[in-house]
């Protein structure tokens, strides 16, 4: 879940037919997109790139929707629901430092490095395709193929549109091309955050109307 208010909707563990095998993607997409959040986080701050942290919310969006899939399998609904508002409001928190150092940037901000920040989307876009493909593969007795791949799509666009920052970025000697990318992908990350929140609040009333039981993830 993501910049781009991404959603992993979770198959009911008795629909599946083989659980174990899709409990060990999950692992494998959580922990891709955990490490790609923490290289882009290091490589962002390290390059003074703000659409590389940016595209970072995206995949700690995304590692959190797989770590909610694979611990709530079988959870009810008001656990999902409390689980995604943490997740929304970090979303937004980090959308807003990201939006606030673009605007600092504009007076006070450097050059970023081009280079980094082009490598660094590349490989991001690999991790994106790559983890795309292992769900994608796994798709027998799974409802949530559409998700999956409008939410590969998303990541994808959000990796070309770093890497074509890193181009501006080169082909002007400006930071500009870097913060608008920035800007752009923060304020996704905030709307994304509000919907999520949202729409989290309204299964949370609904579970505990219902007096609590299972849910199925929007």
């Amino acid at each position: 879940m993501s910049a781009h208010c991404c959603e992993h909707d979770t198959p009911k563990a008795e629909s599946l037919v083989n659980l174990p095998r899709y409990r060990k993607i999950l692992w494998i997409a959580l922990i891709v997109n955990a490490a790609m959040f923490l290289v882009e986080i290091g490589a962002g701050f390290q390059s003074g790139s703000l659409s590389l942290l940016a595209d970072a919310v995206d995949f700690a969006g995304d590692a959190l929707n797989y770590a909610v899939s694979f611990a709530v399998l079988a959870s009810a609904l008001a656990w999902r629901a409390r689980a995604a508002m943490l997740k929304a409001v970090s979303m937004m928190g980090f959308g807003l430092y990201v939006l606030g150092a673009a605007v600092w940037s504009v007076w006070h901000g450097g050059v970023p490095q081009a280079t980094t920040m082009g490598a660094v989307a590349l490989l991001a876009l690999v991790a994106n395709v790559a983890v795309a493909w292992m769900l994608y593969a796994f798709r027998e007795g799974d409802a949530n193929m559409r998700s999956v791949w409008l939410c590969s799509r998303n990541d994808a666009i959000g990796n070309v549109a770093v890497f074509m920052a890193a181009l501006g970025v080169f082909g002007t000697g400006s930071a500009w091309p870097d913060l608008l990318v920035a800007s752009l992908m923060a304020a996704l990350a905030l709307h994304g955050g509000w919907t999520v929140l949202r729409q989290a609040r309204g299964e949370l009333g609904e579970s505990k109307n219902e007096g609590g039981g299972h849910g199925h993830v929007h």
